[in-house]
């Protein structure tokens, strides 16, 4: 079944253009991890801000 994706991929895009296209994927992946990262370090943060708050309300 690979084999079949890959030879569509092919023909459909031409051969020089595939090595453009798993770039492009490339970066899209590792933008998209860093958003995830981002992303959880923030929540991690209001977690840590809300955890203060409910700390010093209970004071």
């Amino acid at each position: 079944m690979l084999i079949v994706v890959i030879v569509l991929a092919v023909v459909i895009f031409g051969g020089s253009a595939i090595p453009k296209l798993a770039r492009n994927l490339g970066s899209a992946k590792t933008e998209f991890e860093k958003g995830l990262k981002e992303a959880k370090a923030s929540d991690a943060a209001k977690a840590s801000e809300v955890t203060e708050s409910k700390s010093e309300a209970e004071k």
